[in-house]
C-alpha cells in the first residue's frame, strides 16, 4: 500500500519530549511529524489560522549564526499563536557563566520550550536531560534533524513516496551527511554518501544506520566515488566543503572537494527525474554549479520553505497539549 502522509493516521501515541535526534524517533513518529507539517503549510497557503500554541514561549538559543533555523521558528510559533524569546551567546551564558543544567532549571520555570543550535552535541543532550520542558535541537556539529525532516518532506512532495527511493549525498562527512544517514534509514530510504578519504562521516553513524536499513529495508553505501553515489539516484544532495568554524581549512578543503562538485556531467548520473538539494546557504561554482542550483531539478527554496512548515509541526507534538 502506497504511503499517505497527506492522510496519515496511527493508532500510536506521540510519546516523544524532545528532539536531541532523530535516531530517538520511530518510523510512525516521524510519519506524524510529516503528516502535521504537510496540514500546517495547508492551513497556512488557504489562510486558515491554527493558533495551536496560543501563548506559549519558545526560547531560541543560539550560539551559531543563522537565518533559516532564527526565521522559521520565530514565525512559526507566532503563527501558532505564541511568542518567541532570542537569545544569543551574549545574553546567555551557557555552560560558562553558569552550568548547563542550572540553564536548563531556571528556562523551564519561564518558557514552554527551547530550541538550540550550538557547537556540541553534548550540550544539547545535558539541557534536555536536566530541562522539564521540550528542547529542540536546531543544529550542532554533530547533527541537524530539523533540516532532515524538512528534507524528507521535500522529497516526499516531490516524489509522492519516501521508501525505497535512493538519495545521494556528496560532499563532507559532516552533520547533513549524519543526520540524512539516520533519516533515510528510519524511513527506508537507500543513502549513498562520497566523500574524500579523510573527510568521511562518523563510523558510529554510519553503523547506526545500517542497523536502521535493516529494519527498514534502507541500504547504506560509503564511497570515496561520488559517480557510484550518484548514479540512478532519485535525490542528489550537497552541502557547502568548510562549515561553521572550518573556515580557516577551506584552501585545503578545496583541493580535496573539487572532484566531488555538482555539476551538470556528475548529475547526468543520477534518473532523469531527479530533484537537487542543498541546506542552503550555498556557494555556487564551488560544491554545487549555478546551472545545477537554479537548473529545473532544483527545489532548494522549497526545501528552504519547508523549515518554516516542519518546524511548526516539531513545535506543535513537543509543546501542544494536544497532539495533532
Amino acid at each position: 500500500m502506497s504511503l499517505d502522509l497527506y492522510n496519515y493516521r496511527t493508532e500510536k501515541p506521540f510519546t516523544q519530549k524532545n528532539l536531541v535526534t532523530l535516531q530517538d524517533y520511530s518510523r510512525d513518529e516521524i510519519y506524524l511529524l510529516l503528516s502535521t507539517a504537510l496540514d500546517l503549510k495547508k492551513k497556512q497557503k488557504a489562510g486558515i489560522p491554527h493558533p495551536y500554541l496560543s501563548g506559549k514561549a519558545l526560547g531560541m538559543i543560539f550560539t551559531k549564526a543563522s537565518t533559516r533555523t532564527r526565521v522559521s521558528f520565530e514565525v512559526g510559533i507566532h503563527q501558532l499563536g505564541g511568542y518567541a524569546l532570542y537569545l544569543n551567546a551574549g545574553d546567555i551564558q551557557l555552560g560558562r557563566g553558569e552550568t548547563i543544567s542550572d540553564t536548563a532549571r531556571v528556562l523551564s520555570r519561564y518558557l514552554d520550550g527551547i530550541m538550540i543550535r550550538t557547537f556540541k552535541q553534548q550540550d544539547v543532550e545535558e539541557l534536555a536531560k536536566h530541562s522539564s520542558i521540550p528542547v529542540i535541537n536546531g543544529l550542532t556539529d554533530l547533527l541537524h534533524p530539523c533540516q532532515v525532516l524538512a528534507d524528507l518532506m521535500t522529497i516526499y512532495e516531490n516524489k509522492g513516496a519516501l521508501s525505497g527511493l535512493k538519495l545521494a549525498f556528496i560532499g563532507d562527512g559532516n552533520n547533513m551527511s549524519h543526520s540524512l544517514l539516520i533519516g533515510c534509514t528510519k524511513v527506508g530510504i537507500h543513502i549513498s554518501v562520497a566523500c574524500p578519504e579523510g573527510y568521511m562521516p562518523n563510523q558510529k553513524i554510519v553503523e547506526m544506520a545500517r542497523e536502521n536499513g535493516k529494519e527498514t529495508g534502507a541500504n547504506v553505501i560509503i564511497t570515496h566515488d561520488p559517480v557510484e553515489a550518484v548514479c540512478n539516484a532519485d535525490v542528489v544532495y550537497t552541502d557547502v566543503w568548510a562549515s561553521m568554524g572550518q573556515e580557516k581549512d577551506f584552501k585545503n578543503r578545496v583541493e580535496h572537494f573539487m572532484p566531488y562538485q555538482v555539476n551538470n556531467k556528475l548529475f547526468s548520473y543520477a534518473k532523469h527525474d531527479a530533484i537537487f538539494m542543498h541546506c542552503l546557504p550555498a556557494h555556487r561554482s564551488e560544491e554545487v554549479t549555478a546551472d545545477v542550483i537554479d537548473g529545473p531539478h532544483s527545489v532548494v527554496f522549497d526545501e528552504a520553505e519547508n523549515r518554516l512548515h516542519m518546524h511548526k509541526a516539531i513545535m506543535v507534538l513537543l509543546m501542544g497539549d494536544r497532539k495533532e
